[in-house]
């Protein structure tokens, strides 16, 4: 009850929501992505079913790790080749490596696949996936990028009902927002191009700090964990890029449209 009232735990609950909210971004991007290739009428049931399912793994994660928080980061085996490779690999480095490969996979792989497509609106038809393959991925990728804010916010506390809610709430939370992000992307498709390219820099942050956490070394250079500060800002630069670009475009091809109205309304000489 004294832990209930305590005026810290429920601060810590809202840096805890908010964090949650913030690292969900990249998550809901791929759960728009993996539900968007099960058929339409089934799309929405597969957001849902997904992110609740995760919840519930999210909540079983949280009393493993809570068990485990010390053995996560002593090494389990290394790797050793003079002056080429050398790393020693903890069970937090290894999912870091793992989760971001896997993601870095399936950016690039939906990136060609946009690129292979002749007409855009063939490409729901030409991508299906069955409703349980597409759940079971995203439970799979959900638990990979809680991975690290779970650690976050057991670093913050130790209380268990305050991280038990800030999982609940921020995916309650991702349950709401879940159909906007998909039907935004819908609307506005060059947006997604741009969600793979977040996809994958999100791979590159997990490897990196994988990388990282294992000690690894390349040809004698360290390899250093991307800054989240860095990772904010190349997405920021990112979305106003393509926003300009969009714009000026547009503008060309008004400009273009108008000059050959024009060019057609002239009379011809006699």
């Amino acid at each position: 009850m004294e832990s209930l009232l305590a005026l810290d735990n429920w601060f810590t609950l809202l840096m805890l929501i908010l964090l949650q909210a913030v690292l969900g971004f990249d998550n809901l991007l791929y759960i728009s992505i993996e539900a968007g290739k099960t058929p339409p009428a089934r799309q929405r049931f597969v957001r849902r079913m997904g992110i609740g399912l995760a919840i519930l793994f999210r909540l079983v994660l949280m009393f493993v790790v809570l068990g485990l928080i010390n053995s996560l980061t002593e090494p389990l085996f290394g790797v050793g080749w003079t002056n080429v490779f050398e790393a020693s690999f903890t069970f937090h480095a290894i999912v870091s490596i793992f989760g971001g490969g896997f993601i870095m996979y399936t950016a690039v792989k939906e990136i060609m696949h946009l690129l292979a497509v002749d007409h855009i609106e063939e490409i729901g038809d030409t991508r299906k996936k069955s409703v349980a393959s597409a759940i079971i991925l995203i439970v799979f990728m959900n638990l990979i990028f809680s991975f690290d804010s779970l650690l976050s916010a057991i670093a913050l506390t130790q209380v268990v009902w305050v991280i038990a809610a800030a999982i609940i709430i921020s995916g309650v939370m991702m349950i709401v927002l879940a159909d906007r992000v998909s039907e935004f992307l819908k609307k506005n498709r060059m947006f997604e191009v741009i969600g793979l390219f977040i996809l994958f820099i999100v791979g590159i942050l997990l490897v990196s700090e994988g990388g990282h956490l294992a000690h690894m070394e390349l040809f004698n250079y360290k390899v250093e964990a991307m800054s989240k500060a860095s990772f904010y800002f190349v997405i920021f630069v990112m979305v106003i890029v393509s926003t300009v670009q969009t714009r000026y475009r547009n503008k060309l091809e008004a400009l273009r449209a108008r000059e050959h109205g024009e060019h057609a309304a002239a009379p011809t000489p006699a």
